[in-house]
């Protein structure tokens, strides 16, 4: 009976050996930051890399990723690797031809000589800045492409998570009123 007892201490001590490793082994999922590196490979070309540079890091579920790579990512743990693939309708989207815009040449700044490819700054009633690709040039006239540079591509990005931590929390703090006295 005592070597029964002795056996059944043992698996549990076991059991809460594994049980505490798992603990401590976070994976990829709501309410986690992320800290992971990444090469960016289109059309068998390394566009983009962190490795080397600061690592990439977000909040699972703040849309600071691309869908198609964040829902692959998931599930992942510290040190694991993988090459995931990113069809472009869930990464940065298809081409629409609604974002191809006619703007008479003499919009652009004086100094600049558009030629097609050239890479513009562009910038919202909003103030925010985004690139626009001089696609077409008609006679006084350009076609600027405000697609994402990587619409309609398939991407490859192959990830090393590094880190998995807790998001930290943000409530926001209510708005109070100043009221004005007489």
């Amino acid at each position: 009976m005592r070597k029964f007892l002795t056996g059944i201490v043992f698996l549990l001590a076991v059991g809460m050996f594994n049980f505490c490793a798992y603990a401590d082994d976070p994976v990829v999922g709501p309410g986690k930051k992320v800290t992971l590196n990444y090469t960016l490979t289109v059309d068998n070309k390394d566009v983009e890399t962190s490795v080397g540079k600061a690592p990439l890091a977000y909040v699972v579920g703040n849309h600071d990723i691309i869908p198609g790579l964040e829902s692959q990512i998931n599930g992942m743990r510290i040190n694991e690797e993988k090459v995931i693939n990113v069809e472009a309708k869930n990464g940065y989207g298809q081409v629409d031809l609604k974002a191809f815009k006619e703007f008479p040449v003499s919009a652009l700044p004086k100094e600049l000589t558009p030629k097609v490819g050239l890479v513009l700054q562009a910038t919202s009633p909003d103030g925010s800045m985004f690139p626009a690709v001089i696609s077409e040039l008609k006679g006084d006239k350009v076609v600027l492409n405000f697609n994402h540079p990587l619409a309609g591509k398939d991407l490859t990005f192959k990830v090393k998570i590094l880190k998995i931590e807790n998001a930290p929390v943000v409530v926001p703090i209510p708005t109070i009123a100043a009221q004005q006295t007489k």
